[in-house]
């Protein structure tokens, strides 16, 4: 136990020398570290004053060299300021030198000056001396002349001037005249090349229509099914179509008559459709009668298309263009409205690009000029009015409306196209085989206007113009008072509509002048 316990207390002296051992160890090292320490401060503080010596040694070397930079510049800018400044004392010399020459040559030139303005101080006083004797030889003379003469200064000079007055008058009129005949000439000679042209250039082949169609039939047999019990099958056709049904003894055939040609091709197409069907009976025939007319307003379509390209002419309204198809079942004397039309067009449009014009608008209106015959059965009035009425519906341009108003002489033209349109009008229509009426009946009817119109009191001179759509009278203005113009224009045109038959209107112009007339001998 003894010995356990020397031993703790030798280990506890153990421990307590080795703690102080260690104490005295940890306070060496601290010593050493701070001594370290304290020589490295010593030595960046050293180090620190060394590289600030250094910059200051470099910033004077720099401000130095600067400074000599500085006086180099101010030295060159000094050499230039003082070369410029002798450039600009010596160029101010010169124009110094110049201005001195240009005073000495001014004080020369105004000495000329004065001396040419007393010489022309002389002269004009020479001129007003001479002047004055002038004027008084000027009026000797004038007083001889009127004493001579016996008319006073005034009176000589109206005389001149009536004297020149009457052969300007002469010379003008005649001049006029040379002008007019040659214009006339030349106008003659050109219109009837246009026209030739235009007509050489539009050649197309005419086929006269007709009132009536033929439906051809497989055999007689088929007469009394179209008829029907009691006649029912043909009333309801007739009723449906508005065309009369004729079977007559005509081997194998059944004629539709009727002045409407959209009807009777209606008629036509539904009685074929039924005689390949076979079944013929009320409903069918209506069945068939629809059918027919879809058919025919689909045919009006593209022939109202077909015309728009083949002239050229677009941007049409529909109604417009329907209305210009349904123009191929409209006839004027056997001619095809439509034909008629397109023909017109084309006429129109070569005229007018002969004479260096657009071709557009004068195509337009002949394409457009008759459709009122579209509709005029179903419309009151002239074919010519109702076609302006649907142009003006549909915002066409005045200058159409106003060739379709004048291509029948109904209204002045104001514009070109409207006299191409009445010309082409007159051309398509007189072509041979245009038209069906004969020339014995058309002869007949134009002189049988003019005897209606030399059947009145006081009638002149007749005639008969634009194929019989006008007759001009001339009056004996001694015998007929203008006030009596419009009364006897009006018994006119009465006794022609109940007198003579004839397509579309008739224009009656009566005209009543005084003539002046005189010879030169």
């Amino acid at each position: 136990m003894a010995y356990i316990f020397k031993y703790i207390i030798g280990l506890v002296i153990g421990l307590i020398i080795a703690v102080f051992a260690s104490l005295i160890a940890f306070k060496k090292g601290i010593e050493h570290r701070r001594k370290v320490a304290e020589e490295a401060i010593g030595s960046a503080e050293e180090e620190a004053k060394r590289i600030v010596k250094e910059a200051e040694r470099q910033a004077e070397g720099k401000k130095r060299e600067y400074l000599l930079l500085a006086k180099e510049e101010i030295h060159k800018s000094k050499v230039n300021l003082e070369k410029e400044v002798r450039e600009r004392r010596n160029e101010l010399t010169r124009q110094e030198r110049r201005l001195i020459q240009k005073e000495e040559a001014n004080d020369k030139k105004t000495e000329d000056l004065d001396v040419r303005s007393s010489e022309l101080d002389i002269r004009e006083e020479e001129i007003n001396e001479a002047k004055v004797n002038v004027e008084q030889i000027e009026q000797r003379q004038l007083q001889e002349l009127e004493r001579i003469s016996g008319l006073s200064i005034e009176e000589g000079k109206q005389f001149l001037l009536n004297s020149l007055e009457n052969e300007v008058k002469h010379e003008k009129a005649m001049l006029l005249k040379e002008i007019e005949e040659r214009t006339k000439e030349e106008a003659d000679r050109k219109a009837k090349d246009i026209i030739a042209t235009a007509i050489q250039k539009c050649a197309a082949d005419h086929v006269s229509e007709t009132t009536v169609s033929v439906v051809t039939l497989p055999n007689d047999e088929m007469k009394g099914r179209i008829i029907g019990r009691e006649g029912r099958n043909i009333r309801t056709l007739e009723t449906l179509t508005g065309i009369d049904i004729i079977i007559d003894d005509t081997p194998e055939a059944v004629i539709l008559s009727g002045f409407d040609p959209v009807r009777r091709e209606v008629a036509r197409i539904a009685l074929e459709k039924l005689i390949a069907d076979g079944r013929i009976h009320p409903a069918r025939i209506e069945e068939m009668v629809i059918k027919a007319q879809k058919e025919i307003e689909t045919i009006i379509k593209e022939e109202g298309d077909r015309a728009t390209f083949e002239t050229g002419v677009h941007g049409l309204p529909p109604d417009v263009i329907k209305l210009i198809g349904k123009l191929r079942y409209r006839t004027s004397y056997g001619q095809s409205v439509l034909n008629h039309s397109i023909e017109v067009s084309h006429l129109a449009g070569i005229m007018a690009g002969e004479l260096g014009i657009d071709i557009m608008p004068a195509k337009r209106a002949g394409l457009l000029h008759d459709i009122g015959k579209a509709v005029d059965h179903e419309v009151e009035g002239s074919h010519v009015t109702i076609g302006a009425d649907i142009l003006r519906k549909y915002k066409e341009n005045d200058k159409i409306i106003n060739a379709v108003l004048a291509h029948h002489g109904d209204c002045e033209p104001t514009s070109i196209e409207a006299v191409l349109i009445q010309a082409a009008d007159s051309i398509s229509a007189a072509r041979p085989g245009a038209r069906r009426e004969t020339l014995e009946s058309y002869i007949k009817r134009i002189q049988k206007l003019e005897e209606i119109a030399e059947s009145f009191e006081g009638v002149d001179k007749v005639y008969a113009i634009q194929a019989g759509r006008e007759v001009r009278i001339i009056v004996k203005p001694d015998e007929v008072s203008d006030d009596d113009l419009i009364i006897k224009s009006r018994d006119i045109v009465k006794k022609i509509e109940n007198e003579l038959e004839y397509p579309g209107q008739i224009k009656v112009n009566i005209i009543r002048e005084t003539r002046a007339i005189d010879y030169a001998k």
